[in-house]
């Protein structure tokens, strides 16, 4: 094995201070894989702390992005859960096994508080690493860490699915589009919104009940409760924040349920209070989740089945162009796969 190690890091703010970098091979501890990585999945927080909006005291060299999956190629004394030649992904948020989540809850997280996974090769602690569902391939399982376990925690683990119930997601991301996905799979009635009635047609052939192209129709709160016939939703996926979670607060019905995921929009919330009170409504934050669920969201992917959306795949070369695609609104995830 060579002793060499290369990554893209970040020497400052902004998408041309991502640069390539060579650097020596991590030695695992004690409990740590070593891992070689095969492919790495980009999510809009990525873009987020490259170009400083998220962490704004970043220290540098960084190495950004939170997402991969990979081949153990060595472990430390004391490893027991995972072997050699296992494929495995990171638990993003490392301290956060099962049950109730840390004190603080982004104090050991991949890609942010902990160095990232644009590497060839990248330590886990064996406490915070899953095995990859056998029936997806490298491009596919390095999209589940975040995209995937942030719809699965909403939809299942946060709230109790029951079939035939109306659920809005917003958007076709890649979080949104894994939502539609384990809805219907669940028996749910998914209304997706898009400003494209061609991503609309593709959301459709993914199991969605109705789209609603809120270009043309900006209300689009009003036509969901048109479409339950006045009755309102059960549950917003709401991905953008600001002004737009007031339209999610009018769509939903009695004891419906909002999930905060998204901030495209704003940092800020903004509600009347009255419809909550009147309506019951539960409003959930969403931050990825716990390992036990990344299992059995995992097992699940295996069973149901479900494969992951992918909208376009870059080499280890190119990065930047990676994060560009990022910004033109893709269909499905974005991955770049390591040699």
């Amino acid at each position: 094995m060579s002793t060499e190690n290369r990554s893209w890091q970040m020497n400052g703010f902004g998408l041309a201070r991502l640069k390539p970098a060579d650097g020596k091979l991590p030695q695992p501890g004690p409990h740590n894989l070593l891992v070689r990585v095969t492919a790495v999945s980009l999510n809009y927080k990525d873009r987020m702390i490259v170009d400083g909006v998220l962490i704004p005291d970043l220290s540098f060299p960084f190495v950004p992005t939170s997402d991969a999956v990979g081949e153990v190629v060595a472990t430390g004394s004391e490893v027991s859960r995972f072997g050699i030649g296992q494929r495995v992904l990171g638990q993003v948020i490392a301290d956060w096994p099962d049950g109730d989540a840390p004190p603080v809850l982004h104090k050991h997280t991949l890609g942010s508080s902990l160095p990232g996974m644009l590497s060839e090769h990248v330590l886990f602690h064996e406490d915070a690493a899953v095995a990859a569902p056998p029936s997806l391939s490298d491009v596919e399982a390095s999209t589940l860490p975040i995209a995937a376990l942030t719809a699965w925690f909403a939809l299942v683990e946060g709230a109790k699915p029951i079939p035939g119930e109306t659920v809005l997601i917003q958007g076709t991301g890649g979080v949104s589009l894994f939502a539609l996905q384990f809805a219907a799979a669940f028996g749910l009635r998914a209304i997706v919104t898009s400003s494209s009635d061609e991503k609309l047609e593709r959301a459709k052939a993914l199991g969605a009940w109705q789209g609603i192209n809120y270009r043309s129709r900006p209300a689009w709160d009003e036509a969901a409760r048109d479409l339950t016939n006045g009755a309102g939703v059960s549950h917003v996926l709401e991905m953008v924040g600001g002004d737009n979670a007031r339209r999610s607060l009018n769509a939903l019905g009695a004891d419906g349920r909002l999930s905060l995921i998204g901030l495209l929009g704003s940092m800020e919330l903004s509600f009347p209070i009255i419809p909550f009170l009147r309506n019951r409504i539960v409003v959930q934050g969403i931050s990825i989740g716990h390992r036990r669920a990344f299992e059995r969201m995992n097992q699940a992917i295996e069973t149901l089945p479900i494969k992951p959306v992918i909208d376009k795949v870059f080499g280890f070369d190119e990065v930047p162009q990676a994060f560009e695609r990022l910004e033109t609104g893709p269909f499905g995830k974005i991955v770049i796969t390591v040699p």
